[in-house]
């Protein structure tokens, strides 16, 4: 049976935004499993005490149930440029723990840092996160994506970035591009110059 991952950001030895998790956790065991008793994350991960104040990527291995949780020191990869790749059949619409497509079509990347993936002429997401792009007014994310992050979720809801659909031509008429996912802080990740995603 496919198993799936749950990855938390723990800054600063708090987890954070970890109700989107639990959200989103809670909804795959019951679409994939019909597991209906609710997992509540927050009362479930323990902490190790040998874990300092740093950034750490909380990483939840799940099926029906939790089976393991494992922390690993993170440090965000820098993206500044992107590689349009055409993939019609790809489908990641569960955080799989099974990321064969998206490593093969990431290993296509040639000289560029990530690979910005185009099913059936619209933009989704690059091989680790959702994707924003600026207007030079507001922030705004396809409504093509492939999975539907948490910080996806989040900034939506707060009314940070807002969903459009994002065909290919449409890239030429924003400014900049940034990944999301809930690893990354928003404010502290580089931009992508428009005209670096080819």
């Amino acid at each position: 049976m496919y198993r799936l991952i749950e990855s938390i950001k723990l800054q600063n030895r708090q987890l954070q935004h970890v109700e989107w998790h639990n959200k989103r956790l809670n909804e795959a065991r019951y679409l994939l499993f019909a597991a209906k008793n609710p997992i509540d994350l927050q009362q479930i991960v323990e902490i190790p005490s040998s874990l300092s104040d740093g950034v750490y990527k909380c990483r939840i291995l799940y099926g029906e149930n939790i089976e393991s949780i494992e922390f690993q020191p993170y440090t965000p990869r820098e993206v500044w440029t992107l590689k349009l790749l055409e993939a019609d059949e790809i489908e990641y619409t569960y955080k799989y723990e099974d990321r064969q497509a998206l490593n093969r079509l990431f290993a296509m990347k040639g000289e560029a840092d990530d690979i910005l993936i185009v099913k059936n002429g619209h933009i989704t997401d690059t091989s680790y996160s959702n994707i924003v792009f600026f207007d030079g007014d507001k922030w705004i994310t396809p409504d093509t994506y492939l999975l539907n992050g948490t910080q996806r979720q989040r900034m939506l809801s707060e009314g940070l970035i807002f969903e459009t659909p994002v065909a290919v031509g449409d890239l030429k008429s924003f400014k900049l591009a940034k990944p999301i996912n809930a690893m990354l802080d928003f404010e502290a990740t580089a931009t992508v110059k428009i005209d670096s995603c080819v």
